[in-house]
């Protein structure tokens, strides 16, 4: 049985179909056709809804997500807001109210997706600027409005913010949700275990059920290939899953906890990310999609695999019984093939820190700069000892069957890093080594040629000489009066 609100509606659901979206579910059984579909893969925002859960504090957090593919599972506890609720007696909420007077809608498709994202941003504290907006509006398309009046409508309300009756009801329904027993859902064919043990048995009993936590992967599958699972077993509600800790050598990142949960931390003590992880899909998928599940699915396209590889991370795994780690060098063995057990799953995934001479760079090129997938993506981590290279790890993707590296440090330690000859012998090292394939995204000519222009980039961005001389450079042409 999942307990959620809908609305403001207390709802005890027992799904008969395992793999039910919450698309499916508001349109089918509720309907409640403001969410819309449109892509039916996360891509358009069509489908937005928010869902409000208590934080560490007691408090509401607003999370726009996709629900073309969230499973039902991702209820449990929580509320389901959808765009039918935001108006009260008539009255349009602030959000909608701006998107009317901006001139922010004209067929209206798209029209629900984008005021549930601006809800879910109008909730969040502090006022935005219009990096924000775009940021929170990236998951959300329009083909005929055009985005700049709805960027003005969202910067209006959000400048101007009134308690609404959401604010007003706050604290009724964070009584209700903490009434709300998180209960373990007993129904066979979607099943949320609570703990270590319980996940153990779920597995041993349904050894073929598929794991999923964010399900933005898994669902596409039932979405775009109509694919039907009799049975599933979401890793959500795991406390073990669910951690993040700081410890003294490096992060510890629990396997189920959404990128949205992570994101500061990451940015925190791996600064150098944030273009990575800003592209890393739309900010409705980074509030479902898992850095466990990315790394379990184990595509030679995914963006974190390759910092994970760059920064010899280790893989955490448990099968209930006993727990023990894989570096993450030997944890892709194939395409879609892992090191993991029958039995096992991933709790946690350990990132070392970076050390003080470090560099470390991650680049993406994809067709799309926002919520797309990579043709390459390259990342470099270097140490350096008096411009004489002390270690170089690699992670890259796009360019084989799995996440991949290579032994840069092998031909190139204690070499002298600022060497045009110390360059060659990367270029030609990674130019040898990979046979990429062609497919909708890149040519396999293509990729290499990224790869050795990403290479070539990472040397330029960490040779103190050749930064030195671009920047008397530009100071030339300044004082040319060419720039």
């Amino acid at each position: 049985m999942l307990r959620f609100l809908l609305n403001d509606k207390l709802i005890n659901f027992s799904p008969s179909q395992a793999d039910l979206t919450v698309l499916d579910y508001l349109r089918e059984h509720k309907k409640l056709t403001g969410s819309k579909e449109g892509c039916a893969s996360g891509d358009c925002g069509a489908c937005t809804v928010v869902l409000a859960e208590l934080n560490e504090n007691s408090k509401l957090r607003y999370r726009a997500i996709n629900s073309c593919i969230t499973f039902m599972s991702a209820l449990q506890g929580k509320q389901l807001i959808t765009v039918e609720q935001l108006s009260q007696d008539g009255t349009l909420h602030p959000v909608q109210q701006s998107m009317v007077e901006h001139h922010g809608s004209q067929c209206g498709f798209c029209t629900p997706g984008f005021i549930m994202s601006m809800f879910a941003l109008y909730h969040q504290t502090g006022q935005p600027d219009r990096n924000a907006v775009t940021h929170a509006l990236s998951g959300n398309l329009c083909r005929c409005t055009g985005y700049r009046p709805i960027i003005d409508a969202t910067l209006h309300a959000c400048s101007n913010k009134q308690s609404d009756h959401f604010k007003q009801n706050e604290q009724h329904i964070i009584q209700q949700l903490q009434n709300v027993k998180r209960s373990e859902n007993n129904n066979s064919q979607l099943l949320t275990p609570q703990s270590r043990e319980s996940l153990k048995n779920a597995i041993l009993t349904y050894p073929t059920a598929p794991l999923f936590a964010g399900s933005t992967d898994l669902a596409l599958q039932v979405t775009q290939q109509l694919k039907q699972f009799e049975r599933l077993i979401s890793l959500s509600h795991v406390p073990e899953l669910q951690q993040l800790v700081i410890q003294d050598k490096g992060l510890l990142i629990g396997a189920a906890l959404p990128f949205s949960d992570i994101e500061q931390s990451l940015l925190k003590y791996f600064p150098s990310l944030n273009e990575l992880i800003s592209r890393f899909a739309s900010l409705p998928i980074r509030n479902q999609a898992t850095l466990g599940g990315n790394v379990a699915n184990a595509s030679p396209i995914g963006d974190m695999p390759p910092v994970l590889l760059a920064l010899n991370a280790t893989i955490h795994l448990d099968n209930g019984e006993t727990r023990r780690t894989v570096p993450v060098a030997d944890f892709f063995l194939d395409y879609r093939v892992t090191a993991m057990q029958p039995g096992e799953w991933i709790e946690g995934i350990f990132l070392p820190y970076l050390s003080s001479n470090s560099h470390l760079q991650a680049y993406k090129v994809s067709k799309r700069m926002e919520d797309d997938i990579s043709a390459v993506c390259a990342v470099f981590h270097l140490q350096l000892d008096e411009n004489k290279v002390a270690s170089l790890s690699c992670g890259l993707g796009g360019v084989a069957a799995t996440p991949a590296s290579i032994e840069l440090e092998s031909v190139l330690l204690g070499k002298t890093w600022s060497d045009a000859a110390t360059f060659e012998l990367g270029s030609t090292l990674l130019n040898g080594s990979f046979q990429p394939i062609d497919d909708v995204r890149a040519t396999k000519e293509y990729r290499q040629q990224i790869l050795l222009n990403l290479w070539r980039r990472f040397w330029l961005e960490t040779n103190t000489h050749t930064r030195a001389i671009a920047t008397r450079v530009v100071q030339l042409n300044v004082e040319a009066g060419h720039a």
